[in-house]
């Protein structure tokens, strides 16, 4: 019984078929790829499908960080999407092993049967004979880790809630790895891919699961993975995102890619942002503690200690943007370094929960349900064009903040409004009605700037 072995479907496609060669290969996109390595090991990892030539480094910044943990992980929890084969919850193999041009990689059929009283879990080798995304991720496995066992999982159509269950049947301790496969957007323009596939990291970063296949494929084993990471109190960082418009292939069409580590927090307050070597990690979460800090006792609720950074002395320009129960509750900032960061911060926090003048000031009974950003934005740039139609060819979706000037009217876009605001067309006429102007409108003497942010956010709902 399980005597059979599933033989790798796409070598020769999707990676080498020859062993030396796909070694080769591994190794120079493991060298080329350097994350920073966590304090601990990753407990799951989200990877890319897509052949190794367009998707290859991305997956290989997640795989790289493995290197120092190569001992202790010793079981592979895989699940990826079906492509092929329509399946009702989550299919496991029959068979003993699945290989790959490195060699068999043994099922472990022990932890299956673990599962076999869920009813979404059902056996299906017809759901894995053809199936590439989890297939493409055992060469990668192979050459960082050490012996390991499989467990290899197909999810069709599951409820987020039940990948969940499973995966909590199968979380095990240090020696079980999780792996997420999933690519992001397919077949968009390349800038508007850009600007989705940013909106879908940032939803992840934060863990939030309401994620459909048009975002990312793997969107179903995705959700689970993000209730699974919510409930142990993991902390997402993001490795790498790109798109095959980047990699190899022409951006009229493009696929979109990331790799995301979810690793043990350090604290129970935890940041996401856009950089996140520990001095910026250390730096935002200074920043989202001053902005807390300076509503809760505006209010007259208990603060915390100040988390310390010798950034907070630097003069630095940011937005404090705060949401509540998914909605905008306000949003204030600076455009230009005037003052401190220590300063700046609290005083724009405290602006956006008392001042801006789209709503009430905050009260008391809101101040658990609220959520808070800060935007850290670099010095603007004057962008040179002579007309409507340069503006929007310089624009770069999901990267530029906007300044826009015209005749003592002044508007701003960060960032984060190109995932409402998706074009460059639609983002500036949206700023142009901000300023009070038309959206068809233009001048010779319009002003635009623009300008970077790293956005530190609040990855979970914090109590008062």
């Amino acid at each position: 019984m399980f005597a059979a072995t599933r033989p790798a479907a796409v070598a020769g496609t999707f990676y080498p078929a020859d062993p030396a060669a796909l070694s080769r290969l591994l190794a120079a996109l493991l060298t080329d790829a350097v994350p920073s390595p966590g304090s601990s090991a990753p407990k799951i990892l989200l990877v890319p499908h897509a052949g190794y030539v367009y998707s290859g480094l991305v997956a290989a910044h997640a795989y790289a960080l493995l290197a120092r943990w190569r001992e202790p992980i010793t079981r592979v929890v895989l699940l990826g999407p079906t492509h092929r084969v329509a399946v009702r919850g989550l299919a496991a193999p029959t068979v003993s092993a699945f290989e790959t041009p490195l060699g068999r990689v043994p099922v472990d059929r022990a932890a299956l049967a673990q599962l076999a009283d869920l009813p979404q879990v059902v056996a299906s080798d017809a759901a894995h004979t053809a199936e590439h995304s989890l297939e493409v991720q055992l060469p990668f496995l192979q050459a960082v880790l050490g012996a390991f066992t499989l467990v290899p999982l197909a999810v069709g159509e599951a409820r987020a809630e039940e990948v969940a269950q499973v995966i909590e049947r199968l979380w095990g301790g240090p020696e079980t790895l999780i792996v997420i496969s999933s690519d992001l957007s397919h077949y968009l323009p390349y800038a508007r891919a850009q600007a989705t596939d940013r909106a879908t990291v940032e939803r992840i970063l934060q863990l939030d699961a309401a994620l459909v296949p048009q975002q990312a494929c793997g969107a179903l084993p995705l959700a689970g993975a993000l209730h699974a990471a919510r409930a142990h109190g993991l902390v997402p960082r993001l490795l790498d995102l790109r798109n095959s418009g980047d990699t190899a292939g022409d951006r009229t069409h493009v696929v979109g890619y990331c790799a995301i580590a979810f690793e043990p927090a350090a604290a129970h307050r935890r940041i996401a942002g856009a950089d996140d070597s520990a001095a910026h990690a250390g730096l935002g979460r200074a920043l989202l503690g001053r902005a807390r800090n300076a509503i809760a006792d505006a209010l007259g609720l208990p603060t915390e200690p100040d988390p310390a950074h010798a950034g907070l002395a630097e003069h630095g320009a940011t937005f404090v943007t705060l949401r509540r129960r998914g909605e905008l509750r306000g949003c204030v900032g600076q455009l230009e370094a005037r003052r401190a960061l220590e300063h700046d911060v609290r005083i724009n926090a405290l602006a956006a929960a008392f001042h801006d003048h789209r709503f009430e000031p905050l009260a008391v009974d809101e101040y658990a349900d609220l959520h808070i950003e800060v935007s850290l934005l670099s010095p603007a740039e004057a962008l040179q064009v002579d007309s409507e139609d340069e503006a929007l060819q310089a624009l770069r979706p999901g990267i530029d903040g906007v300044i826009l000037e015209w005749a003592g009217e002044r508007s701003t876009f960060l960032p984060q409004v190109w995932e409402q605001l998706p074009t460059p067309r639609e983002f500036l006429a949206g700023l142009k009605r901000k300023a009070g102007l038309p959206a068809h409108f233009w001048a010779h003497d319009v002003r635009l700037s623009r300008y970077r942010v790293r956005k530190f956010a609040e990855v979970e709902e914090l109590s008062a």
